[in-house]
């Protein structure tokens, strides 16, 4: 894997908008399409990586309890579409 250095905004910063194409339904879709007023889980994650792979149940079992408590979750693939079409 490929060491990429991270720039991450403040905790608590306001997320910058998207216009993204969702992956299942190929619909475009917007932060405040699926913005909650609550809270919104952002990940920036991509299929194949081993460590996504590790923790996906989790990440899918947090889903599920928190998204009737009206939090949100969205996963971007941070992939270059090119290389990694798949995701």
């Amino acid at each position: 894997m490929s060491f990429t250095e991270s720039n991450m905004l403040p905790l608590g910063s306001e997320a910058p908008p998207f216009y993204l194409p969702d992956t299942v339904s190929g619909n475009m879709i917007r932060l405040q399409d699926i913005a909650s007023d609550k809270a919104t889980v952002v990940m920036f994650l991509c299929n194949h990586c081993p460590y996504v792979i590790h923790v996906n149940s989790e990440i899918v079992r947090l889903a599920k309890e928190y998204i009737p408590k009206g939090i949100s979750f969205v996963g971007i693939s941070s992939n270059d579409v090119e290389n990694y079409p798949e995701d």
